[in-house]
């Protein structure tokens, strides 16, 4: 008898096993082929491109007539794989020519990188040298030699207005200027279903007035041996800059080695005490509110004094004894005593509120960042102390920007009224189509028209016969006003014996304003005074900006006579030994009175003689000045 044993479950337990086991041998050819793969991959070359950056546009920069003055281009990362050099004195030598590096170079790269998988031999190569290495890769097989795509920018004027264009990093990113205030401008955007390009942006600044008014200025640090140096022309009507220079510049082509000095805009950035220039300020504000009129007169004996209630003295010099002073006289001669006493007429907070007004004490705003507020301090301040006021009339206990001063002055210019500034003129899309047109911002108005003619009279006085005829144009006219002011000793306190600030701004033509042209000149050695060293820099520039621009010549009207003054009105009128009474005569029947060489006449405004300095009957002195303002 057989029996048979029967398990529940063996044909389940069967079909299980033989299952796994073929399971088991299609995983095993898998992974067969799986290392087939990778090892045939292993052995591929590398592949000429080794892409570490994702590649974007960028936009061009230019001037305002489209002259290129940043560009994009691409450079090259050049690696490679060390371990698998096999000849090194023939690789060293065929890559160092096409490198332009030396030999030794690459032996050392070589041996700091020997049997790693990846090193670099040269980063941010141009086209020609890539061309080159490219060549020499092809010729003797070196496969092993990447190139990793790196975008980047070229400058094709070096430092050209570089603290107003700035710079682009390695990342593609703007470091500075423009580059980094327009970044998402100047870059594309690129999403999963969107794709913005990059824009073109047109500066206000003309290149070829640029370049020659940097000329000047290097011709300037050069002569003065300053340490540096600043100079801004503005559109003084739509407030666009046309030349924007702060030296030392950097190379944008170099830009890594650079120094710290170089790559610091003065203009935006640096906030300093304006000195006597300050004063067209002081003037306008006093005029304006009616605190001054044209005829007051100020004594000036060397020294402004005041008393404070508690017995204290008040004490500010002046260079020289003037005597007897109008507001024209004060701004012209630039007298601190006069200016000090004009500012005992306002008050405290209403003179620092309309500083303010001015725009002092806070960005200008324009279009690029970093820039300095500078400090107006309130009369609320722990600094703030009796002498503070007709300290900050003068220009000091006061700090600025170059942008701020030129700002200010624009309010001179307009009649009363400032324009923002602005340093781009448009921004264009890549079909040159216009995403963005400037159009001035006209600010509120800060003073009268009369107020702003007054005080551009009174600066075409100073370069006539005051302070600033180093910077007097023969043929047309201009006003100026130039200032010299102690520089802070950071280090031991109080202000330097030896580092001044010179300085001179210019408005030019005075009848119809159309450029404000500022220069100023730090730690200059030897000569100091802002008359000497800043006003014949306005003058240059100030020329080569008229013939570039094409502005019309023989313009500036002859306002200083000397002689014998004859008045056909009437009966003739001589001047004697007493001055005449010139009420009711025009500008006309003035202009052709003057015969004697010792007495000089300053005819102000336009129509006819309203009013007159000193009055009639005043006993006529040697090189006596006769003021003569007409409506």
């Amino acid at each position: 008898m057989e029996y048979y044993l029967i398990v529940a479950g063996d044909d389940n337990s069967f079909f299980k096993i033989t299952r796994c086991r073929i399971l088991l041998g299609i995983a095993c050819v898998l992974v067969i082929v799986i290392l087939v793969q990778f090892t045939r991959l292993a052995l591929i070359p590398v592949s000429d491109f080794h892409e570490n950056v994702t590649e974007s546009e960028r936009g061009s920069i230019v001037d305002r007539n489209g002259a290129p003055l940043a560009v994009q281009t691409i450079f090259y990362d050049i690696g490679y794989t060390p371990s698998k050099v096999k000849d090194l004195d023939s690789f060293a030598g065929n890559m160092a020519m096409a490198l332009g590096i030396d030999e030794d170079s690459i032996r050392v790269n070589y041996e700091s990188n020997k049997g790693k998988k990846f090193a670099y031999l040269k980063k941010r190569v141009d086209q020609g040298v890539y061309a080159d290495v490219k060549a020499v890769t092809d010729e003797f097989g070196y496969n092993y030699v990447s190139f990793d795509k790196v975008p980047g920018r070229i400058y094709p004027n070096h430092s050209l207005a570089a603290h107003l264009i700035g710079y682009m990093g390695k990342e593609g990113k703007g470091m500075s200027g423009i580059e980094y205030s327009q970044q998402d401008i100047l870059t594309s955007v690129v999403k999963e279903d969107f794709y913005e390009p990059a824009k073109n942006v047109y500066l206000t600044i003309d290149a070829n007035l640029q370049y020659k008014l940097e000329q000047i200025a290097f011709e300037t640090v050069a002569e003065t041996q300053c340490q540096n140096m600043m100079m801004i022309a503005v559109d003084s009507s739509s407030g666009e800059i046309l030349s924007y220079v702060s030296l030392p510049e950097a190379d944008l082509n170099d830009y890594g080695s650079s120094t710290q000095e170089q790559q610091f805009d003065h203009l935006r950035m640096e906030a300093y005490e304006p000195g006597s220039v300050f004063k067209i300020f002081t003037v306008s504000i006093l005029y304006d509110e009616n605190r001054i009129k044209q005829n007051d007169s100020f004594l000036c004996d060397g020294m402004y004094e005041y008393r404070i209630p508690g017995g204290e003295t008040i004490r500010i010099k002046c260079l020289e004894k003037h005597g007897w002073l109008t507001p024209r006289d004060a701004i012209s001669l630039s007298c601190n005593d006069a200016i000090g006493q004009i500012s005992d007429r306002i008050g405290e907070d209403e003179f620092i509120a309309k500083i303010r007004g001015l725009g002092f004490g806070q960005k200008t705003g324009i279009e690029l960042s970093g820039e300095t507020a500078a400090i107006v301090k309130d009369t609320s301040a722990s600094s703030w102390s009796a002498r503070s006021k007709p300290t900050i009339a003068i220009g000091q206990e006061i700090t600025v920007s170059a942008l701020q001063m030129v700002q200010a002055a624009t309010a001179l210019a307009n009649g009363g009224v400032p324009v923002n500034l602005s340093v781009i003129r448009r921004i264009t899309n890549k079909d040159g189509s216009v995403f963005y047109e400037h159009k001035p911002e006209y600010k509120d108005r800060v003073f009268k028209r009369d107020t702003a003619e007054y005080v551009l009279s009174c600066m075409e006085t100073t370069s006539l016969r005051g302070n600033g005829t180093r910077a007097n144009i023969s043929d047309i006219s201009i006003g100026t006003k130039t200032g010299t002011a102690q520089m802070a000793d950071k280090e031991k306190g109080g202000y330097s014996d030896t580092d001044y600030l010179s300085s001179c701004i210019g408005i030019f033509p005075t009848e119809n304003p159309e450029i404000i042209l500022y220069v100023v000149i730090e730690k200059a050695n030897g000569e100091v005074y802002g008359g000497r060293i800043a006003a014949p820099v306005i003058q240059k520039a100030a020329n080569v900006i008229i013939d570039h621009l094409g502005m019309s010549r023989g313009s500036a009207p002859s306002l200083d006579h000397d002689g014998t003054i004859t008045i056909p009105h009437g009966n003739s009128v001589t001047v004697g030994s007493i001055v005449p009474d010139f009420t009711g005569l025009n500008k006309r029947e003035l202009s052709s009175l003057l015969e004697r060489n010792d007495i000089i006449v300053n005819i102000n405004g336009s129509g006819w003689v309203t009013s007159q300095n000193p009055e009639p009957g005043t006993t006529v002195t040697e090189n006596m000045r006769i003021e003569l303002y007409l409506e």
